[in-house]
């Protein structure tokens, strides 16, 4: 996602330099020629706007190829790569096409009223007319390989790199310029939304609405997360009155840093503006990875949160190194399956299995189960099917501004899509039911 400007579009995405792959043997013969474009961070994005979103994205990038390059076929050919086809008169005319792509792919796409600019490798090759596509497409994606190399950072960002996105953070939340959107978690059997997550965003007057991809990950990184959470545990808290008075009376949970777990000021001044609310009603999501740090102190505080009302739910389960050591000793009421094993549910045969057993697992300990990253019905009625208590993800509902949120829930619309959710499975069902 983009909040930068254009001078530091290159160092940010890492657009790989190109070296043509050209055959020079015969250099005034008409040239066939391929650039690929790709989305190098395409993953990463689909779980940020979700799949239709990402889908609209590689649309309009290839649209604005087709535009500005009408002599050229443009196609995608893979969920993350486009193809341009072309004729050029000389080999040294290819670099010429990348940087011009290249440019088109650098301009920002509004998806959502969300500001998107993926990073990006682009890379291509030519030979003559008449010689063999298939080694002009080989030495396409092998200059594609060598563009994806180029653009992969060696060494973690520069300390002061990641110090500008944290003062960048300073003055974004002086300003106001931070808001929650909150994503609705819906409870599958009782087809009611008990609570949401909330999700920090960057209004940012000039770039639009900036997803937390670009200034988390640093601000992370960096430890500097405690000033950010605070505000968004304080925030939640005036969001859930203003929900409250409109009759939709919900838990809002709250991702929690892993080093904020083992900082006991921070634990300190979040608990006391808790029980400052004693209405508030809240969560926070905490990843394994972040107890295992430091457990002991951890533990702790986890406990200190769920003893002064504040649920804790273990996020992303499965996605690291899952302990039942440390699982067993938290003070957890949730657990949520990482998306990685929910998106390929109805595609895997494998998945299946892990969440079952997950679910039996998590039903053992007296956890109630979220799956997240739900983007289709089929996902969403197999979850049911295994007893799954609650999805989250774009089929249910994006993560919205408070407005429509409430809007979200006074209609009911979470309903539609949970109806009918144990369509016939019995298919699939030998891949992961017990005999």
């Amino acid at each position: 996602m983009s909040s930068t400007n254009g001078k530091d579009m290159a160092s940010l995405y890492h657009l790989a330099p190109l070296t043509p792959r050209d055959d020079s043997t015969v250099p005034m013969a008409r040239q066939q020629g391929r650039v690929l474009a790709k989305v190098t961070n395409y993953n990463a994005l689909r779980r940020d706007i979700g799949v239709k979103a990402i889908g609209r994205v590689m649309q309009d990038m290839a649209a604005r190829l087709r535009v500005a390059m009408p002599d050229a076929e443009v196609e995608p050919v893979g969920r993350d790569v486009i193809e341009v086809a072309f004729s050029i008169a000389e080999p040294a005319a290819l670099a010429q096409i990348v940087v011009k792509c290249r440019a088109i792919c650098g301009v920002p796409i509004q998806v959502d009223r969300i500001s998107c600019l993926p990073k990006m490798a682009i890379a291509g090759a030519c030979a003559p007319a008449d010689g063999d596509s298939t080694l002009l497409i080989e030495r396409a994606e092998a200059a594609l390989t060598d563009a994806e190399a180029a653009a992969a950072p060696r060494t973690r960002p520069a300390g002061a790199v990641e110090e500008t996105v944290v003062a960048e953070v300073d003055r974004a939340l002086d300003r106001g310029e931070m808001v929650l959107h909150y994503q609705p978690k819906v409870h599958i059997r009782r087809q009611a939304i008990d609570c949401v997550e909330a999700l920090v965003r960057w209004q940012h007057p000039q770039r639009g609405l900036v997803l937390p991809g670009h200034f988390i990950p640093a601000t992370e990184r960096a430890q500097r997360m405690e000033r950010l959470t605070l505000w968004t545990i304080a925030q939640s808290i005036v969001d859930q009155r203003a929900l409250r008075t409109q009759g939709h009376d919900v838990r809002i949970f709250i991702n929690i840093s892993g080093h904020l777990l083992a900082d006991a000021e921070f634990v300190r001044l979040a608990c006391a503006c808790i029980a400052a609310a004693p209405d508030a009603r809240l969560g926070f999501e905490v990843t394994e990875t972040s107890v295992i740090r430091d457990p002991d102190a951890a533990i702790t505080h986890l406990r200190e949160f769920d003893r002064i009302g504040v649920r804790i739910s273990i996020d992303d389960y499965g996605a690291g190194l899952s302990s039942l050591a440390y699982l067993k000793q938290l003070p957890a009421c949730e657990l949520k399956i990482d998306k990685l094993f929910i998106t390929q549910l109805t595609s895997s045969n494998r998945d299946p299995l892990i969440v079952r057993s997950t679910i039996d697992l998590a039903h053992a300990l007296d956890m109630e189960v979220v799956a997240e990253g739900v983007e289709t019905q089929a996902a969403l009625a197999l979850l049911s099917v295994m007893g799954c208590d609650m999805a989250q993800g774009y089929f249910i509902s994006p993560a919205l501004a408070l407005t429509p949120l409430a809007a979200f829930l006074a209609a009911e619309q979470h309903r539609q899509a949970t109806q009918d959710v144990r369509g016939s499975f019995t298919r699939r069902a030998a891949g992961w039911k017990r005999g």
